[in-house]
């Protein structure tokens, strides 16, 4: 078993679609013990799609839509996530744990990169129904999930008919991106995580790969963090490195911050990465 589906177990096993049914809020079950339970709520009938909302004591200083990774592959789930926004909300953020359909459920193109719109739309109704300020609203996106968090923030320049176009109800105000996998043309070409960009998207004809790469958005109207583990040998430096170059050349906003660790120390909380992480979200709260 590699480090990845190590990780990826960590939490059991996946959350019963029979949890899923409905189209409003709904409580997941949760361990002995554990926090306030999220809300959850659903944006389609397939049982992936549905986000998690935790809410903090008090008024929120910000809004984290929490984006996991995996290689965008089924056998990965919004689970990776529970850890942060369990660790964020008690520092004040509203989180919205979101999952979506990946390759080997339904997913792949155009699926996936629909539910991430249209998962991260429907904020905007939970909003609603909570007061919630949704202004102030920061992508957080590990590997895969920090391709999908930067696609979404470039989402409003995408052409009309392409997945995910049109203006978005709940605009990103910034991106945190962790180790992402923000440049999709060269993870092609040097078959990154076994072939799993060729695994989303299939061959490359037509117009899909442009339209899914974060690099053919350059340059963004918000600011992107890319944070990248010193020790990281999942996804090359290169990945945000080349991503950040390129924006800071069109004149966006973007950093690069190496941080200690490697691939998983940044979606570990209690570990120096995951402070480094946090101060990034705060830094764009």
């Amino acid at each position: 078993m590699t480090d990845l589906s190590r990780r990826a177990v960590l939490g059991g096993a996946l959350l019963s679609a029979a949890a899923l049914s409905g189209c409003g809020p709904t409580q997941p079950s949760a361990p002995a013990g554990a926090r306030k339970e999220p809300m959850r709520y659903t944006y389609g009938s397939d049982p992936s799609q549905f986000a998690d909302l935790y809410l903090p004591e008090g008024e929120p200083r910000g809004v984290v839509v929490i984006i996991h990774g995996g290689f965008w592959r089924s056998q990965y789930s919004l689970e990776l996530g529970v850890p942060l926004a369990e660790d964020l909300t008690p520092r004040g953020f509203a989180c919205w744990n979101l999952e979506y359909r990946r390759a080997g459920n339904g997913g792949g193109w155009p699926e996936t990169f629909e539910d991430i719109a249209a998962g991260i739309d429907l904020l905007s109704t939970a909003a609603k129904e909570h007061g919630l300020d949704i202004s102030t609203t920061t992508a957080l996106g590990h590997s895969a999930g920090g391709h999908l968090a930067v696609w979404a923030a470039g989402r409003a320049s995408l052409p009309s008919g392409a997945p995910g176009a049109g203006t978005p109800a709940v605009p990103l105000t910034g991106v945190v991106s962790q180790s992402g996998v923000l440049n999709l043309q060269l993870a092609y070409e040097e078959r990154l995580g076994s072939g799993a960009v060729q695994n989303l998207l299939g061959e490359p004809e037509g117009d899909k790969y442009r339209l899914a790469d974060p690099v053919t958005a350059i340059p963004l109207a918000v600011p992107v963090v890319a944070l990248h583990g010193e020790e990281d040998t999942t996804v090359p430096l290169s990945q945000s490195e080349s991503y950040v170059e390129a924006a800071v050349a069109a004149g966006a906003e973007a950093e690069l911050m190496l941080i200690p660790g490697d691939h998983f120390a940044m979606i570990t909380p209690g570990t120096d990465a995951w402070e480094r992480v946090v101060d990034a979200v705060e830094q764009l709260a």
